[in-house]
This record gives C-alpha cells, structure tokens and sequence, in this order.
C-alpha cells in the first residue's frame, strides 16, 4: 500500500515542478518581447468610467479616451497590422491581474503613486489628473478656497476627502459610497460642491446639463500606464510611443474628441 502510494506521489510532483516553473516563466518573461511576437497587447482597462472607459449598452463594446489610447499605442509600438484586446479592471483587480500575468498593461485611471510604485513600474504621465470641484452653472464657488466652512460632497475612499481639508481646513466634508449618490446630494443642494478627478468630473458634468467644474486642479494626481515591475522594456516602448503619439498629433485629436466642450474642463491643461 506504501508502495503504492509512493508511485501515486511521483506523477503529482511532477505536475506541481512543471506547473510552477510554467507559472515562474510567465511572471518573468520579457513582456515586451511577447507582444512584439504576437503583435497584440492586453490592457486592463475601465468599463464603468465616462470619457475613459465606458460599456456602450447597444454595442456592448467599451468606448472611452483611454481605449482609443490603447489601440492608437499598440499600432504604434508594434505597427499598423497590431491588435489590442481589453480585460475589464477595478481598482482593486487591476494590480492581481496584472501580477498573474492576465494582462500586459493597465490603462484604466491610475493615479501614480509612491505606494503603488512598489508593485508596478509607470510610464509617464498620460493625463494630467488632479482634484477638482463640479459645481452649478450659477454657483459663487470659483476654487478651493471658497470652501471655508461649507459642505462639499466626496465619495468615500477617495483621495479627494484628505486634498480638500489639506487645501481648505474649515470645508465640511459629506461622504457617499459612490457618485451617484454624492452627485443626487449636490443636486438637493445638500452641499454647494463636489469633489474628484477633474476627468471623472468631466464625465459627471457631460451627463448632467447645467453643472461645470471651476477652480482647475488644486491638487496634482497624474494617471500612469502601469506593467509588472521589472519590465523596463515594456515602459521604455510605451513612454517612446505616448511620445510619438503626442507629436504626430494623435493624443490631441483623441483628448479633443472626449473632453471638449465639457462646461469648465480646461483642455488647456491637458495639452499643454
């Protein structure tokens, strides 16, 4: 029976090395190096954010500035015949997938940050992302500053709550579990102003007619490409390509698509 046992054993383990040294390979590979072969990259991207990436309920594809980005990138990284495909990310699925090797970028509204810099590599910044306000058409709200002692509206877990009370101490800050929420409380009147990225405000502000963002960004929160760490070549390719890419006038045409005529997005600070 021991005897048995042992021969039961020697297959499996056989199977748990090779499985291992399979999965060992795929985190190390050359990320570079795999797309340029298949001529095709995986990004992780956003399906739940307006103007970025965003579900067209007709045609069931994900639309938005950062998917035209993607394949505007992979064409020219990789050439004209290059093919992108989208995985759907959360912020909270974007780094896992990423590190399990299901994806090969992330594009998806990510702010760069020391803390994350610990478990992936950025490329430069690809959109000047900061906090700002949205806030009526008829509001005497201008910046910031004009929130001493009132209410602001935020959505909880955001870096929004702690960058009001840095730049204004005396704002009242009214938390919601998301921005339907918080954007129907502005609507009440429940506070004078709410307060995220300028791009997701941008979106906030394209559905609801009579809202504008104010005040430009008072707090610099820039959103970076991100691959697995130690993929130099696939950063270096991809801040080659954003760079081309703004050069040849493609990134203008693209953020002059989503983002103009949004009342108060300022497309100057984009294109600058």
């Amino acid at each position: 029976m021991k005897k048995a046992k042992r021969f039961l054993l020697i297959p499996l383990l056989f199977f748990l090395c090779f499985a291992l040294t399979a999965c060992g390979k795929r985190n190390n590979q050359n990320v570079y190096q795999k797309v340029k072969e298949s001529k095709h990259i995986i990004w992780g991207v956003r399906a739940d954010t307006r103007l970025f990436g965003l579900t067209n309920v007709k045609t069931g594809k994900i639309e938005g500035f950062e998917i035209d980005l993607a394949h505007a990138l992979t064409k020219q990284m990789l050439g004209k015949d290059a093919t992108a495909s989208f995985v759907t990310t959360t912020a909270n699925t974007r780094i896992p997938l990423l590190k399990n090797g299901n994806i090969d970028a992330v594009l998806a509204t990510m702010t760069i940050t020391p803390e994350r810099a610990k478990q992936v590599d950025f490329s430069k910044p690809y959109f000047p992302a900061g906090s700002s306000l949205l806030v009526p058409d008829n509001s005497k709200i201008k910046n910031v500053k004009d929130l001493n002692g009132e209410t602001v509206l935020a959505v909880k877990g955001t870096t929004a709550v702690n960058d009001v009370h840095k730049f204004e101490p005396k704002a009242r800050v009214l938390q919601y579990d998301d921005y339907g929420q918080a954007m129907s409380a502005l609507k009440a009147n429940q506070g004078v102003a709410l307060t995220t990225d300028n791009g997701l405000l941008a979106g906030i502000a394209q559905e609801n007619p009579g809202y504008k963002l104010v005040g430009g960004v008072y707090n610099n929160a820039p959103y970076g490409i991100a691959v697995n760490k130690g993929q130099k070549d696939m950063v270096d390719h991809i801040n080659k390509a954003l760079d081309q890419l703004k050069k040849n006038g493609t990134y203008d045409r693209l953020i002059k698509k989503w983002f103009a005529g949004i009342p108060g997005f300022s497309l100057k600070g984009v294109l600058k």
